[in-house]
C-alpha cells in the first residue's frame, strides 16, 4: 500500500516508493540498521559498506572521491549494494537522506556538514562562516571571492567599490580584518584615493596629481596620521664644526646640501632616514659661501657670496662660473632653460642656460631694493621677486620674463622692513611667501593682487626663514629662534604642531627645510636634522 511504503532499491539512496507522502523506514529496516551499528558496520564492510567499486572492496579515500557524484551520494545506476550501503550506514549515524530538489541525487549529510563547515581559523563562537571558496580542491589562499556568507560580497566589484567609497579609514581598516579576500579588496588604491586627498602630506596635490605613484595609497594614509598627530622620531643626519647658513635640495634618493663654498651630494639609504657617510659628489667653484642653489635639467645652478653664478653638471666634472652681480647673489631659480638671479645690489637679472650663451645677460631689472628671494612661474611667462621692503612699499613684485617689465605689485602698503625671505609658486596663479613680518601669506592672482587670500601668523613673533608645502593641505615653516619647525594645516588658522630642534646655547634659525611623505629634513647652523614620521 502507498501509505506503508517499501524500502527502495539500494541504489536509490533509501527513498520510499510512496510519492504522495513521506514515510519513515520500516521497523525491520530500523532494526537491521541497529544491528549493523552494533556490529561496527560489518554488513557494510563486505560488499556495500565504504566500498568504491561494484564488488564492495574497500578502497582509498582518493578513489572514493574520484568515483564521481553518483558513487559519493549512493545514487549510481549500477549494482546498488555499494551506494546503498554507504547511505544506510551514514543514515544510521545521523538521519535519513532527503531527496534532492527536482528528483536529483541525494547528498550525504556528513559530506554536507563538512562542505558547509567553517574554516579552521574561524571556528570560534561568533566567527563568520564562508563555506566553499573557489570550488572543490581549491586552497583558501588562492581562492577568489567567498562563495558563501553575506550576499553583499557577491555583488559585482564595481558596486562594492561604490559602496566602500563611502567608508572612512577606520571602517575600511575594520573591514579588512574580516577575511583575506576583503583584506586584498580593501587595499585597492581607488578606495583610499579620496581619503588620501583629504589627508596631510599623502602625495596628492589639490588638482589630484599623484606625486608618489610608486607607494601604495593605503600606506601613505597610515603615515599621514602621524603627520596629523605630530608623532615622529627626531635624529641628526650631518654635523659640522663651524657656523654656516646651509641650503639644500632633494632629488629622488639623493640629498644636496651646501657647506661653506661647497655643495655636497649624499645618497639616502633604503630606509630614507639615514645617509651614506661618503658623499657622492663635491661641487666647488665659489670664492665665498654658497647662498642658494637649485636643481634643473641635470644641472646645479648656484649663487655665491662672491657675486658669481655657478653651473655644475651633476653627473660629470663640468663647471662654469661667471660674474653676475656686483655684490652677493642671494637667490637664484631656473626653469625652462632660463636662469633668474637676485642680489644685494638691488638688481634682478635673466640669463640663458644654453651652453653657448652662459654669462650673457638677457635683462637687468632695477628693483630699488635688496632682493632676498625669487621664483619663476610654472608657465615660464613671469617671475616674482621678494625684496627687503626698505625702499619700496611692496615687497613682492611680478615681472615679465621676456621683456623685464613690471606686471603687478603684491601687497602694496606693507610696513617698512616686512621683507620676504622665501617665496614659491604653487600653481601658475597661486604662490606662498614668508619673511620678517612673521606671516605666511597665500596669494591668488585670479582674485586680487592687493591683499592675500589667506595668512598664518607665527605665534612667537619669530622671523620665518623658509617654507615648504605638499601642494595640498600641509605647510611647514622654519623659524629664526631655537630652530622651530612648525606644521600647519591650511584648513585651519592655528599651528598644528611645533618641533624645537635646538636649545638656548645653540639657538639657530631653520635656514632651509624639505620633506617627503615620510620624512622632514631641516638645515640649521651646526647640523642637519631629520623628523621620521614613518617610524615614530
Amino acid at each position: 500500500m502507498g501509505s506503508q511504503g517499501r524500502a527502495g532499491p539500494p541504489g536509490s539512496g533509501g527513498q520510499a516508493e510512496g510519492e504522495g507522502e513521506e514515510a519513515g523506514p520500516p521497523q525491520g529496516a530500523r532494526a537491521a540498521r541497529g544491528k549493523r551499528r552494533k556490529g561496527k558496520g560489518k554488513a557494510g564492510a563486505g560488499r556495500g559498506g565504504r566500498g568504491s567499486g561494484a564488488e564492495g572492496k574497500p578502497g582509498p579515500r582518493g578513489a572514493r572521491e574520484a568515483a564521481g557524484p553518483g558513487a559519493a551520494a549512493g545514487a549510481g545506476p549500477g549494482p546498488g549494494r555499494a551506494g546503498g550501503g554507504v547511505v544506510e550506514a551514514v543514515a544510521g549515524r545521523a538521519e535519513a537522506p532527503r531527496e534532492a530538489p527536482g528528483g536529483g541525487e541525494a547528498r550525504r549529510p556528513g559530506a554536507a556538514r563538512r562542505q558547509d563547515a567553517r574554516p579552521r581559523g574561524a571556528r570560534g563562537r561568533g566567527a563568520p562562516a564562508w563555506g566553499d571558496l573557489a570550488g572543490p580542491g581549491a586552497a583558501p589562499e588562492a581562492a577568489g571571492r567567498p562563495a558563501a556568507g553575506p550576499a553583499l560580497w557577491r555583488l559585482p566589484e564595481e558596486l562594492l567599490l561604490l559602496i566602500c567609497s563611502y567608508l572612512d579609514a577606520r571602517a575600511l581598516g575594520r573591514l579588512a580584518q574580516v577575511c583575506r579576500w576583503l583584506r586584498r579588496f580593501t587595499s585597492c588604491d581607488l578606495l583610499w584615493r579620496r581619503i588620501a586627498r583629504a589627508s596631510l602630506n599623502s602625495g596628492f596635490t589639490r588638482l589630484g596629481t599623484d606625486l608618489m605613484s610608486s607607494v601604495p595609497v593605503k600606506e601613505r594614509v597610515k603615515v599621514s596620521q602621524n603627520w596629523r598627530l605630530g608623532r615622529c622620531r627626531e635624529g641628526v643626519l650631518l654635523k659640522w664644526k663651524c657656523r654656516q647658513m646651509p641650503w639644500m635640495q632633494l632629488e629622488e634618493d639623493s640629498l644636496y646640501i651646501s657647506q661653506a663654498n661647497f655643495i655636497l651630494s649624499y645618497k639616502f639609504r633604503p630606509d630614507g632616514a639615514s645617509l651614506n657617510r661618503r658623499p657622492l659628489g663635491v661641487y666647488a667653484g665659489h670664492g665665498e659661501d654658497v647662498c642658494h642653489f637649485v636643481l634643473a635639467n641635470s644641472h646645479i645652478i648656484s649663487a655665491g657670496g662672491d657675486g658669481k653664478i655657478g653651473v655644475h653638471k651633476i653627473h660629470s666634472t663640468f663647471t662654469v662660473k661667471y660674474s653676475a652681480h656686483e655684490q652677493e647673489v642671494n637667490c637664484v631659480d631656473c626653469k625652462g632653460g632660463i636662469i633668474v638671479s637676485g642680489s644685494r645690489d638691488r638688481t634682478a637679472k635673466v640669463w640663458p642656460l644654453a651652453s653657448g650663451q652662459l654669462g650673457q645677460c638677457l635683462h637687468t631689472i632695477q628693483t630699488e631694493d635688496r632682493v632676498w628671494s625669487i621664483a619663476i612661474s610654472p608657465l615660464l611667462s613671469s617671475f616674482v621677486t621678494g625684496t627687503a621692503c626698505c625702499g619700496h612699499s611692496s615687497p613682492l613684485r611680478i615681472w615679465d620674463l621676456n621683456s623685464g617689465q613690471l606686471v603687478a605689485h603684491l601687497g602694496s602698503g606693507s610696513p617698512p622692513g616686512a621683507g620676504v625671505l622665501d617665496v614659491m609658486y604653487e600653481s601658475p596663479s597661486t604662490l606662498l611667501s614668508c619673511g620678517y613680518d612673521t606671516y605666511v601669506r597665500y596669494w591668488d592672482l585670479r582674485t586680487s593682487v592687493r591683499k592675500c587670500v589667506m595668512e598664518w601668523e607665527e605665534p612667537h613673533d619669530s622671523t620665518l626663514y623658509c617654507l615648504q608645502t605638499d601642494g595640498n593641505h600641509l605647510l611647514a615653516t622654519g623659524s629664526s629662534y631655537y630652530g622651530v619647525v612648525r606644521l600647519w594645516d591650511r584648513r585651519q588658522r592655528a599651528c598644528l604642531h611645533a618641533f624645537p630642534l635646538t636649545s638656548t646655547p645653540l639657538s639657530s634659525p631653520v635656514y632651509c627645510l624639505r620633506f617627503t611623505t615620510r620624512h622632514l629634513y631641516a638645515a640649521l647652523s651646526y647640523n642637519l636634522h631629520i623628523l621620521d614620521f614613518q617610524n615614530p
